[in-house]
Protein backbone atom coordinates (compact mmCIF):
# COMPACT_ATOMS: atom_id res chain seq x y z
CA UNK A 1 0.00 0.00 0.00
CA UNK A 2 1.02 3.36 -1.10
CA UNK A 3 1.56 6.10 1.89
CA UNK A 4 -1.42 8.10 3.41
CA UNK A 5 -1.17 11.54 3.66
CA UNK A 6 -2.44 13.12 6.92
CA UNK A 7 -4.25 16.40 6.50
CA UNK A 8 -2.79 19.54 8.21
CA UNK A 9 -4.98 22.42 9.60
CA UNK A 10 -3.75 26.04 10.57
CA UNK A 11 -2.81 26.33 13.92
CA UNK A 12 -3.56 23.10 15.86
CA UNK A 13 -4.40 19.60 15.25
CA UNK A 14 -7.10 17.93 16.80
CA UNK A 15 -10.18 15.70 15.87
CA UNK A 16 -12.44 16.96 12.78
CA UNK A 17 -15.55 19.72 13.82
CA UNK A 18 -19.07 17.84 12.95
CA UNK A 19 -21.82 19.75 11.91
CA UNK A 20 -23.63 21.12 14.69
CA UNK A 21 -20.90 20.89 17.17
CA UNK A 22 -18.96 23.31 18.61
CA UNK A 23 -14.69 22.20 19.28
CA UNK A 24 -13.99 22.51 22.87
CA UNK A 25 -10.74 24.44 23.44
CA UNK A 26 -7.50 22.43 23.66
CA UNK A 27 -6.08 23.40 27.31
CA UNK A 28 -2.32 24.42 26.95
CA UNK A 29 0.00 22.04 28.54
CA UNK A 30 1.06 23.16 32.08
CA UNK A 31 3.91 25.35 33.39
CA UNK A 32 4.53 26.80 29.95
CA UNK A 33 3.91 30.03 31.31
CA UNK A 34 0.92 30.94 29.26
CA UNK A 35 -2.10 32.37 30.51
CA UNK A 36 -5.25 29.84 29.44
CA UNK A 37 -7.45 32.18 29.40
CA UNK A 38 -9.24 33.20 25.93
CA UNK A 39 -8.35 36.69 25.87
CA UNK A 40 -4.40 36.45 26.23
CA UNK A 41 -2.87 39.45 24.09
CA UNK A 42 -0.80 38.03 21.58
CA UNK A 43 3.12 38.41 21.48
CA UNK A 44 4.51 42.27 21.51
CA UNK A 45 0.70 43.54 21.82
CA UNK A 46 -0.02 46.19 24.87
CA UNK A 47 -2.93 45.47 27.72
CA UNK A 48 -5.13 48.27 27.69
CA UNK A 49 -4.21 51.49 30.23
CA UNK A 50 -0.68 51.02 29.12
CA UNK A 51 1.45 53.77 27.59
CA UNK A 52 -0.11 54.80 24.24
CA UNK A 53 -3.22 52.42 24.66
CA UNK A 54 -6.50 53.80 25.29
CA UNK A 55 -7.91 52.23 28.70
CA UNK A 56 -11.76 50.82 28.89
CA UNK A 57 -14.64 53.50 27.55
CA UNK A 58 -14.09 56.96 29.87
CA UNK A 59 -10.52 56.30 31.19
CA UNK A 60 -7.33 57.89 29.57
CA UNK A 61 -4.11 56.40 30.12
CA UNK A 62 -2.04 57.71 33.51
CA UNK A 63 0.35 60.09 32.18
CA UNK A 64 4.19 59.33 33.42
CA UNK A 65 5.21 61.60 36.55
CA UNK A 66 7.02 64.52 36.43
CA UNK A 67 10.17 65.36 38.85
CA UNK A 68 10.23 68.51 40.81
CA UNK A 69 12.41 71.57 38.58
CA UNK A 70 15.47 72.27 40.55
CA UNK A 71 15.93 75.89 41.49
CA UNK A 72 17.58 78.58 39.46
CA UNK A 73 21.26 79.04 40.52
CA UNK A 74 20.82 82.87 40.40
CA UNK A 75 17.88 82.43 43.09
CA UNK A 76 19.91 80.03 44.67
CA UNK A 77 22.77 82.36 45.01
CA UNK A 78 21.88 84.81 47.45
CA UNK A 79 21.63 81.61 49.78
CA UNK A 80 24.64 80.69 49.18
CA UNK A 81 26.89 83.97 49.92
CA UNK A 82 24.19 84.45 53.35
CA UNK A 83 26.08 80.76 54.46
CA UNK A 84 28.94 81.61 53.21
CA UNK A 85 29.36 84.74 55.23
CA UNK A 86 28.12 83.68 58.46
CA UNK A 87 30.48 80.61 57.75
CA UNK A 88 33.23 83.04 57.41
CA UNK A 89 32.68 85.28 60.56
CA UNK A 90 32.00 82.16 62.91
CA UNK A 91 35.72 80.91 61.62
CA UNK A 92 36.98 84.11 62.29
CA UNK A 93 35.56 84.62 65.65
CA UNK A 94 35.83 80.78 67.13
CA UNK A 95 39.24 79.78 64.45
CA UNK A 96 41.29 81.61 62.95
CA UNK A 97 41.57 85.00 62.03
CA UNK A 98 44.15 86.71 59.37
CA UNK A 99 46.27 89.71 59.54
CA UNK A 100 48.00 91.75 57.82
CA UNK A 101 51.97 93.26 59.04
CA UNK A 102 52.20 96.58 58.84
CA UNK A 103 55.78 97.21 59.85
CA UNK A 104 59.28 95.75 59.83
CA UNK A 105 59.52 95.09 63.80
CA UNK A 106 59.43 91.71 63.26
CA UNK A 107 62.24 91.29 60.43
CA UNK A 108 63.23 88.96 58.96
CA UNK A 109 60.49 86.69 60.34
CA UNK A 110 57.53 88.59 58.95
CA UNK A 111 57.80 91.27 56.69
CA UNK A 112 55.78 94.28 56.10
CA UNK A 113 52.85 93.36 53.80
CA UNK A 114 52.90 89.42 55.00
CA UNK A 115 49.62 88.38 55.89
CA UNK A 116 49.83 85.50 58.72
CA UNK A 117 47.32 83.09 60.13
CA UNK A 118 46.19 83.28 63.69
CA UNK A 119 44.85 80.51 65.91
CA UNK A 120 41.66 81.61 68.32
CA UNK A 121 40.98 78.16 68.61
CA UNK A 122 43.13 76.82 71.75
CA UNK A 123 42.71 80.03 74.07
CA UNK A 124 39.00 78.89 74.33
CA UNK A 125 39.99 75.75 75.78
CA UNK A 126 42.16 77.36 78.40
CA UNK A 127 45.64 77.45 76.69
CA UNK A 128 47.97 80.37 77.18
CA UNK A 129 50.82 82.15 75.03
CA UNK A 130 54.23 80.62 75.68
CA UNK A 131 57.76 81.62 75.37
CA UNK A 132 58.94 82.02 72.03
CA UNK A 133 55.86 82.26 69.90
CA UNK A 134 54.83 84.85 67.96
CA UNK A 135 51.61 86.34 68.98
CA UNK A 136 48.64 89.22 68.05
CA UNK A 137 47.55 91.44 70.76
CA UNK A 138 45.31 94.18 71.31
CA UNK A 139 46.88 97.20 72.46
CA UNK A 140 47.47 97.26 76.16
CA UNK A 141 47.36 100.84 76.56
CA UNK A 142 49.08 103.81 74.43
CA UNK A 143 51.98 101.48 72.56
CA UNK A 144 50.73 102.97 69.23
CA UNK A 145 50.16 106.79 70.33
CA UNK A 146 51.41 108.62 67.57
CA UNK A 147 51.74 105.73 64.92
CA UNK A 148 50.38 106.02 61.77
CA UNK A 149 47.30 103.59 60.93
CA UNK A 150 45.63 102.52 58.43
CA UNK A 151 42.37 103.88 56.66
CA UNK A 152 40.24 101.31 54.97
CA UNK A 153 37.27 101.96 52.73
CA UNK A 154 33.68 100.74 54.12
CA UNK A 155 34.07 97.32 51.83
CA UNK A 156 37.58 96.99 53.09
CA UNK A 157 36.09 96.97 56.94
CA UNK A 158 32.89 95.00 56.20
CA UNK A 159 35.52 92.15 54.69
CA UNK A 160 37.57 92.76 57.67
CA UNK A 161 35.17 92.31 59.99
CA UNK A 162 33.82 89.23 58.87
CA UNK A 163 37.02 87.70 58.28
CA UNK A 164 37.74 87.50 54.23
CA UNK A 165 40.30 90.34 54.32
CA UNK A 166 43.06 90.34 56.91
CA UNK A 167 42.36 92.73 60.16
CA UNK A 168 42.90 96.49 59.85
CA UNK A 169 42.33 96.79 63.37
CA UNK A 170 44.73 99.59 64.48
CA UNK A 171 45.04 98.40 67.74
CA UNK A 172 46.28 95.10 67.23
CA UNK A 173 50.19 94.21 67.17
CA UNK A 174 52.23 91.62 66.67
CA UNK A 175 55.66 90.13 68.85
CA UNK A 176 57.45 87.22 70.07
CA UNK A 177 56.78 85.97 73.60
CA UNK A 178 59.80 86.06 75.83
CA UNK A 179 58.89 85.16 78.75
CA UNK A 180 55.91 84.50 80.98
CA UNK A 181 54.23 84.88 84.00
CA UNK A 182 56.93 84.78 87.35
CA UNK A 183 60.03 84.53 84.60
CA UNK A 184 62.89 87.38 85.50
CA UNK A 185 63.99 88.38 81.78
CA UNK A 186 67.05 90.73 81.36
CA UNK A 187 69.57 91.92 79.44
CA UNK A 188 72.39 93.90 79.55
CA UNK A 189 74.90 95.43 77.44
CA UNK A 190 74.52 94.34 73.71
CA UNK A 191 72.90 90.78 75.11
CA UNK A 192 71.97 88.03 75.15
CA UNK A 193 68.87 88.36 76.84
CA UNK A 194 68.43 85.79 79.25
CA UNK A 195 65.21 84.37 80.78
CA UNK A 196 65.59 82.86 84.22
CA UNK A 197 69.43 82.94 83.74
CA UNK A 198 69.32 80.84 80.63
CA UNK A 199 70.96 82.51 77.89
CA UNK A 200 69.09 82.53 74.30
CA UNK A 201 70.76 81.80 71.22
CA UNK A 202 68.61 84.21 69.01
CA UNK A 203 71.10 84.13 65.95
CA UNK A 204 68.36 82.36 63.58
CA UNK A 205 65.58 85.06 64.51
CA UNK A 206 66.85 88.35 65.26
CA UNK A 207 67.30 90.71 61.92
CA UNK A 208 70.50 90.05 60.94
CA UNK A 209 73.05 92.83 62.14
CA UNK A 210 70.91 93.80 64.98
CA UNK A 211 72.48 92.96 68.90
CA UNK A 212 69.69 91.19 70.86
CA UNK A 213 70.04 94.07 73.68
CA UNK A 214 69.72 97.94 73.25
CA UNK A 215 72.64 99.78 74.24
CA UNK A 216 70.81 102.93 75.45
CA UNK A 217 68.58 104.77 78.85
CA UNK A 218 65.18 104.35 77.29
CA UNK A 219 64.79 100.50 78.21
CA UNK A 220 67.30 98.78 76.27
CA UNK A 221 68.75 97.68 79.44
CA UNK A 222 66.41 95.56 81.88
CA UNK A 223 65.94 93.47 84.32
CA UNK A 224 62.40 91.85 85.02
CA UNK A 225 59.99 89.61 86.93
CA UNK A 226 57.08 89.52 85.02
CA UNK A 227 53.49 89.76 87.02
CA UNK A 228 51.55 86.32 86.65
CA UNK A 229 49.29 86.69 84.17
CA UNK A 230 51.24 88.58 81.95
CA UNK A 231 53.53 87.90 79.21
CA UNK A 232 57.10 89.89 78.36
CA UNK A 233 56.70 90.60 74.11
CA UNK A 234 59.77 92.06 71.92
CA UNK A 235 60.16 92.00 68.18
CA UNK A 236 62.92 90.52 66.26
CA UNK A 237 63.79 93.53 64.55
CA UNK A 238 65.47 94.67 68.02
CA UNK A 239 66.89 97.71 66.95
CA UNK A 240 62.98 98.90 65.46
CA UNK A 241 60.60 97.82 67.97
CA UNK A 242 58.70 99.75 70.42
CA UNK A 243 57.85 96.34 72.53
CA UNK A 244 57.94 95.82 76.17
CA UNK A 245 61.02 97.25 77.12
CA UNK A 246 60.31 101.10 76.01
CA UNK A 247 56.86 100.57 77.72
CA UNK A 248 57.89 99.86 81.21
CA UNK A 249 57.01 103.03 82.72
CA UNK A 250 53.65 102.76 81.86
CA UNK A 251 50.67 100.71 83.83
CA UNK A 252 51.39 97.57 83.59
CA UNK A 253 55.34 97.35 83.46
CA UNK A 254 55.63 96.67 79.64
CA UNK A 255 54.08 93.23 80.25
CA UNK A 256 51.41 92.28 78.38
CA UNK A 257 48.40 90.62 80.14
CA UNK A 258 47.45 87.79 78.74
CA UNK A 259 43.60 88.34 78.19
CA UNK A 260 44.67 91.00 75.55
CA UNK A 261 46.48 88.22 73.33
CA UNK A 262 43.85 87.24 70.06
CA UNK A 263 45.78 84.22 69.41
CA UNK A 264 49.30 82.86 68.20
CA UNK A 265 50.23 83.37 64.54
CA UNK A 266 51.00 80.03 63.39
CA UNK A 267 51.46 80.60 58.99
CA UNK A 268 52.82 82.85 56.61
CA UNK A 269 49.51 82.86 54.04
CA UNK A 270 50.42 85.05 51.95
CA UNK A 271 52.40 86.44 49.48
CA UNK A 272 52.74 82.29 48.37
CA UNK A 273 56.64 83.05 47.96
CA UNK A 274 56.71 83.88 51.54
CA UNK A 275 54.65 80.94 52.92
CA UNK A 276 55.89 79.26 55.89
CA UNK A 277 55.31 78.58 59.08
CA UNK A 278 55.94 80.09 62.47
CA UNK A 279 57.60 77.44 64.89
CA UNK A 280 58.95 77.65 68.22
CA UNK A 281 62.82 78.61 68.40
CA UNK A 282 64.74 75.43 70.07
CA UNK A 283 65.91 77.90 72.10
CA UNK A 284 63.19 78.04 74.62
CA UNK A 285 63.30 74.23 75.23
CA UNK A 286 66.44 74.42 76.53
CA UNK A 287 66.49 73.29 81.19
CA UNK A 288 66.05 75.69 82.98
CA UNK A 289 63.38 77.84 81.30
CA UNK A 290 60.54 75.63 80.59
CA UNK A 291 61.22 72.37 82.63
CA UNK A 292 60.46 74.40 85.84
CA UNK A 293 57.07 75.86 85.20
CA UNK A 294 56.55 72.49 83.27
CA UNK A 295 56.57 70.48 86.69
CA UNK A 296 54.05 73.01 88.40
CA UNK A 297 51.25 71.34 86.77
CA UNK A 298 52.17 67.70 87.33
CA UNK A 299 53.04 68.90 90.89
CA UNK A 300 49.33 70.25 91.78
CA UNK A 301 47.75 67.29 89.57
CA UNK A 302 49.42 64.83 92.18
CA UNK A 303 48.39 67.36 94.67
CA UNK A 304 44.66 66.92 93.18
CA UNK A 305 44.33 63.54 93.00
CA UNK A 306 45.88 62.51 96.36
CA UNK A 307 42.52 63.77 98.27
CA UNK A 308 40.47 61.50 95.69
CA UNK A 309 42.48 58.61 96.42
CA UNK A 310 42.08 58.94 100.07
CA UNK A 311 38.48 59.33 99.84
CA UNK A 312 38.22 56.13 97.70
CA UNK A 313 40.40 54.01 100.25
CA UNK A 314 37.81 54.89 103.08
CA UNK A 315 34.81 53.60 101.21
CA UNK A 316 36.29 50.62 100.11
CA UNK A 317 36.80 50.16 103.98
CA UNK A 318 33.43 50.95 105.13
CA UNK A 319 32.60 49.00 102.34
CA UNK A 320 34.04 45.74 103.61
CA UNK A 321 33.16 46.40 107.13
CA UNK A 322 29.51 46.30 106.80
CA UNK A 323 29.80 42.99 104.69
CA UNK A 324 29.05 39.62 105.30
CA UNK A 325 30.82 38.08 107.84
CA UNK A 326 33.39 35.78 105.51
CA UNK A 327 34.71 38.49 104.38
CA UNK A 328 37.63 40.39 105.85
CA UNK A 329 37.20 43.33 107.79
CA UNK A 330 39.14 46.70 107.70
CA UNK A 331 41.92 46.99 109.96
CA UNK A 332 44.33 48.50 107.17
CA UNK A 333 44.21 45.26 104.87
CA UNK A 334 41.33 46.91 102.53
CA UNK A 335 42.22 48.35 99.45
Amino acid sequence: MGDVAVGARSGHEGPEEQPGHSAEPVPAPAGDGMSTGPDTAAPGSQAPGETGVPGPEGTEPPKPAKGKKPKSFWKELPLLIGIALILALVIKTFLVQAFSIPSDSMQNTLQQGDRVLVDKLTPWFGSEPERGEVVVFKDPGHWLDGEPTPDPNAVQKVLGWIGLMPSADEKDLIKRVIAVGGDTVECKGTGPVKVNGKALNEKNYVFEGNTPCTVDDQGGQFKVTVPKGKIWVMGDHRQNSLDSRYHQNQPGGGAVPVDNVVGRAFVIAWPPTRWGTLPVPDTFDQPGISQAMSAAPAALGLAGALPIVLWRRRRVAARLDSGPATRVSGGGTAG
